[in-house]
């Protein structure tokens, strides 16, 4: 039974593995294909795809974006997209400015706490990477402000701490058009890990249908069997698709692997041969 892995980071966003390095792990834990879907970039699935053909490892094109519902995060991934898309691309690197502001913003206040962080001396530590939160942990661990990432996060940068400063979000509705102007399959990310409760979300999963969304990421490292079976049925109510992945991150996740989460993950080929049939059928591609 192969297995494939739809969710994954590099370091182009705040993964640990070069898009290289997360190839040739796949190759060695024998995952047939794995999709990279770097936060807000695709900067790094040219030299994923390159290093696939070597390794024998598919690779999607993928991408995870940042949206904004009610004022809570949702994420989109965007499967199969077409990453050299000019409109999208150029979407893209607003997305990326958008992050800049706010990081220069939180850089300022950190540092007036006490705590400096160069927003230079940031950018040249993480090179060609998407700075996200992540970032400024490691960053801060390794300057001796915090003892580690998670005190980082829990006392200054994460959501609703003192440093924490938003940056200006698309609506998950914008995202799902902004992945389909792209050729792809738009999949709504982790669905339970935004506390929604069950009718907020089904109310989501709704408004997001209607939006052109064709697929819900019903595996993932965090679920129990129940959370499955509960993301399955949302699914098949609103005649969505199945998509699944580990949200593998390398070492910024300890404990995470690569296709089997925390131990109990499988994503069947199959899932993704079904995510593939109707990209071919809908635009009537062969391959």
């Amino acid at each position: 039974m192969n297995r494939v892995d739809l969710h994954t980071h590099s370091d182009k966003s705040d993964g640990s593995l070069t898009p290289t390095q997360l190839v040739d792990h796949a190759a060695e834990l024998g995952i047939s294909a794995i999709a990279l879907t770097d936060h807000d970039t695709t900067e790094g699935v040219d030299e994923a795809i390159s290093r696939g053909f070597k390794k024998g490892v598919m690779v999607v094109p993928g991408v995870e974006l940042s949206s904004e519902y009610q004022g809570q995060d949702v994420h989109i991934v965007g499967l199969c997209i077409d990453h050299h898309n000019y409109d999208f691309c150029k979407k893209l690197n607003e997305f990326v400015d958008s992050r800049d502001n706010r990081n220069r913003k939180m850089c300022n206040k950190l540092t007036e706490a006490g705590m400096p962080v160069d927003y230079d001396e940031l950018r040249a530590t993480y090179t060609d990477s998407v700075i996200t939160r992540a970032h400024y942990a490691r960053f801060m661990c390794d300057k001796g402000y915090v003892k580690s990432p998670k005190e980082a996060f829990e006392r200054y940068i994460g959501d609703h701490c003192p440093y924490f400063i938003p940056r200006e979000k698309v609506t998950p509705m914008d995202a799902i058009k902004l992945i389909l102007s792209a050729d792809g399959i738009p999949v709504l990310a982790h669905p339970l890990l935004y506390g929604f409760g069950k009718d907020r979300l089904d109310a989501l999963v709704s408004e997001l249908k209607d939006s052109g969304l064709v697929a819900l990421e019903a595996q993932y490292s965090t679920y129990s069997d129940a959370d499955e079976r509960d993301m399955r049925t949302l699914a098949n109510k609103y005649k969505l698709l199945i998509s699944g992945g580990s949200d593998f991150h390398g070492a910024a996740k300890p404990g995470l692997e690569l296709g089997t989460g925390y131990g109990h993950l499988c994503v069947q080929e199959s899932v993704l041969n079904t995510l593939l049939r109707y990209k071919r059928n809908l635009h009537k591609i062969k391959v």
